[in-house]
């Protein structure tokens, strides 16, 4: 535990939270509050380990900054200690309607994060340092290798370098506090660390040159031809002497000794302080606080509904024998699976086009920014689907799904609509890119972290599929339901893994049971369900309130309900916690509906 003068003196060291300006108290309450929560998101952001993608870190800002660290601890928490006591002198009642939206977000995110510190979870969390999914040892050379990080001047080359060697003291720092978490008897589950390993290993098995933290140095604008063959060096030697010897010492840390004192029970509830953790993992990832048996009773209850749903479109297959077969055969046919990169990319595109055709009818706006899909920039073979990641807010760099290519045998073609739009249109791209383009919107919102508004509207976006014209093909309409029903088991074994002392083999066997998934594709889902305690909750819990609220409104609305005024209003403010949507679209119900442009 820091002290007092230890703490002042590592903020010292990190960009904090500027003061207030003088005139502040003057201002009114709008003035107040943009000002405040435009210093909250510049702290934030020079606090993040890499930045936003395609800003260059000022002059003096350290280009990589280790959240395991005390320094940024006590930082974080002095910020957030800050912003609390200046936005509780602001008048609330002074402020518009969208700024208090944002009063009500930004001040939620506060208490959370300081009940977080205050509560001696950070502390605890830091010492289970280990995520195979979303852990700087996978997500800094994603960055680096993609468009996120700049290199279109010679300072970005030399800021990019040190950042390398900034990165490799996180990893020794990582190394630091699973030792601490050791001792205290926190300990990570031990298919999760086997999993950090195989990643580890694939990173030291690539030649130097190979490596993902290459990638962009090898492709420097025309400015700095006659210089890329130096800084190509630079950065072998940087690579080679400092960034790959740190992914070797992880290895001879988790293999010699964490791996031996790794439980085999995969949840948190087999570690110590482990219940408390997810019960505050689940109220952070679903915005609610329901309890951990309450969500397993749900997600039975979903699981039952859609089963029922599946035998219906198996009697319009035609198939006859049981769903378990039926899961089966779409496992293991190869008509259902693309041969190559090439054939995915172009399904994907075909797809696109289609949704396209359909979004006037659901919605006013579109985002100016393109979508695309890529393959996953590093170690797919040892990680899950792919992600959704925006492009810097210039309305001309892409929205990109980063699709793992090694997966090409276990992701079905039947749902390829569905993935689509989930993670692009009318989904991840919408909900993410509207906002970000949106000049006039508050960052607080625009950085909204509710992964249950986030995943729940993908997963929203995904049941729309109907009204923009798909799944005419029963097969995609099968492959919707699959896709719903993974959703609605996340629910219980997420649960059952993390609160009811469930093993990884019963999870991924209730997964088998219910899904056409791919036995390797259910490993990885159950392991990054083990590695993200609560995250796999948040979509289904996020979706059924999208879908309430919809039914309540066009309910309450009659002839005035037009739902592409319901969807700008769902989206024209980003991430919500799921209280604030809710009264949010209970305020536009009241007024009568219509469009209504909250920023």
């Amino acid at each position: 535990m820091l002290n007092r003068r230890a703490a002042l003196g590592l903020i010292a060291t990190l960009p904090t939270l500027t003061a207030a300006p003088a005139l502040a108290l003057t201002a009114s309450a709008s003035a107040r509050l943009a000002d405040l929560l435009a210093r909250a998101a510049a702290a934030d952001a020079a606090l993040s380990p890499t930045g936003p993608p395609g800003r260059r870190r000022p002059a003096g800002e350290p280009v990589f900054i280790d959240p395991l660290s005390d320094g940024w601890a006590a930082a974080t928490l002095a910020n957030k200690r800050q912003a609390a006591a200046e936005l509780a002198g602001i008048d609330r009642a002074a402020l518009t309607p969208a700024e208090r939206i944002a009063h009500d977000v930004f001040a939620r995110s506060l208490k959370q994060a300081i009940d977080f510190h205050d509560s001696g979870l950070f502390a605890i969390q830091r010492q289970l340092a280990l995520n195979p999914s979303f852990g700087l040892h996978v997500e800094l050379p994603d960055f680096v290798a993609g468009p996120g990080a700049l290199f279109e001047t010679e300072a970005d080359c030399a800021a990019g370098l040190e950042r390398l060697r900034l990165f490799a003291g996180h990893m020794d720092m990582t190394i630091t506090r699973l030792k601490e978490g050791l001792a205290a008897g926190r300990v990570q589950p031990r298919v999760l660390v086997e999993n950090v390993l195989k990643q580890v290993d694939a990173m030291l098995a690539l030649p130097p040159a190979q490596t993902p933290f290459m990638a962009a140095i090898t492709r420097l604008p025309p400015a700095l031809a006659a210089e890329q063959q130096r800084w190509q060096a630079a950065y072998l030697a940087m690579v080679t002497g400092t960034v790959l010897p740190a992914y070797a010492r992880w290895r001879v840390f988790l293999a010699g000794t964490y791996l031996p004192r790794a439980p085999v029970g995969p949840g948190r509830s087999a570690t110590k302080d482990g219940d408390r953790l997810y019960a505050f993992e689940l109220e952070r990832h679903t915005t609610i606080p329901m309890a951990a048996q309450a969500i397993h009773d749900l997600g039975l209850s979903e699981v039952a509904r859609i089963r029922a749903e599946f035998e219906a479109v198996r009697v319009q297959l035609g198939w006859q024998g049981d769903l378990k077969s039926l899961f089966e055969h779409v496992r293991t046919d190869p008509k259902f699976y693309c041969k190559s990169e090439a054939e995915l990319i172009g399904r994907f595109a075909e797809i696109e086009g289609r949704i396209w055709q359909g979004i006037p009818r659901l919605f006013h706006r579109r985002p100016s920014a393109p979508f695309k899909v890529a393959p996953l920039p590093a170690l797919g073979g040892q990680r899950g689907t792919g992600y959704y990641r925006a492009g810097p807010p210039d309305g001309v760099s892409p929205g990109i799904l980063f699709f793992n290519m090694a997966m090409l045998d276990t992701r079905p073609i039947p749902t390829l609509e569905t993935l689509t739009l989930h993670e692009g249109i009318p989904g991840h791209h919408f909900q993410i890119t509207l906002v970000n383009e949106d000049k006039a919107l508050p960052e607080v919102l625009k950085r909204g972290g509710s992964t249950a508004y986030a995943e729940g509207w993908g997963l929203y976006a995904e049941s729309l599929g109907r009204e923009l014209g798909m799944f005419q093909d029963p097969w995609q309409w099968f492959g919707h339901l699959d896709m719903e029903m993974l959703r609605a088991v996340r629910l219980v074994v997420d649960t059952g893994i993390h609160a009811l002392g469930w093993s990884r083999d019963r999870a991924i066997a209730y997964m088998l049971d219910n899904t056409s998934m791919a036995p390797r594709d259910v490993a990885v889902e159950i392991d990054r369900y083990i590695a993200q305690p609560g995250q796999a909750c948040a979509y289904k819990i996020g979706e059924l309130s999208f879908a309430r609220l919809r039914r309540e409104a066009q309910a309450a609305l009659g002839s005035r309900f037009d739902v592409r005024d319901f969807h700008d209003v769902c989206l024209d403010t980003g991430a919500l916690p799921l209280a604030v949507l809710d009264a949010k679209v209970k305020d536009w119900i009241a007024s009568g509906g219509g469009r209504v442009r909250q920023s």
